[in-house]
């Protein structure tokens, strides 16, 4: 399948990005360089100076709400996409009226009980429709622990086990590496059946 058969089948495709952080920002950067037809971003955090080492934002938007910012960012790379925003903390009773019309919904939380909550909730309200975690982003190096794996309509990107602490901070190469892997999932979703 060349490039246009690509951006032709994505074109119709829906995805929501929960969280416009280290993950969501690039993962939904990576998705709308490869056409895909809409995004569904939500936060309702602004952007700092120490976010800058990891977000797919730039030093004029400190300040800036996130999820607005992104839309602008997007807007950009490919004017195209169509970007729907939500200005609002995620919680298990909105975030169903927020996705409920994707193909895929990924999940790009910092918290693990915010992780906990989008996954109980899709998976109770929205069981056929599928979900992309990050799950360990931490550090750096160790490029062979950060794998993928599926359990029914939860696939997970990450090494699974390196959590965030002061001494061991979210980082750009890993983070973006697994923002990646979660929008090269994304893919294999929309694309398996051309």
């Amino acid at each position: 399948m060349n490039f246009n058969q690509i951006k032709e089948k994505l074109k119709n495709s829906t995805v929501g990005i929960a969280g416009c952080g280290g993950l969501g920002s690039n993962c939904a950067v990576a998705l709308a360089r490869v056409g895909i037809g809409k995004l569904i971003i939500a936060d309702f955090d602004i952007i700092e100076e120490g976010n800058l080492n990891r977000q797919y934002f730039f030093h004029k938007q400190i300040g800036q709400k996130k999820v607005s910012s992104l839309l602008e960012n997007i807007r950009l790379i490919n004017p195209n996409v169509k970007v729907e925003d939500h200005d609002v903390k995620l919680d298990s009773k909105n975030i169903i009226d927020i996705f409920k019309t994707c193909d895929v919904i990924v999940e790009a939380f910092d918290k693990a009980e915010m992780k906990q909550m989008i996954i109980e909730s899709i998976s109770e309200n929205l069981p056929q429709t599928p979900l992309v975690v990050g799950l360990g982003v931490a550090g750096w190096g160790d490029n062979n622990s950060i794998h993928s794996r599926q359990i029914d309509n939860l696939f997970i990107c990450g090494d699974e086990g390196k959590e965030t602490t002061e001494d061991h901070p979210p980082l750009a190469p890993r983070v973006g590496i697994v923002a990646n892997m979660q929008a090269n999932t994304v893919l294999e979703i929309l694309l398996k059946n051309s």
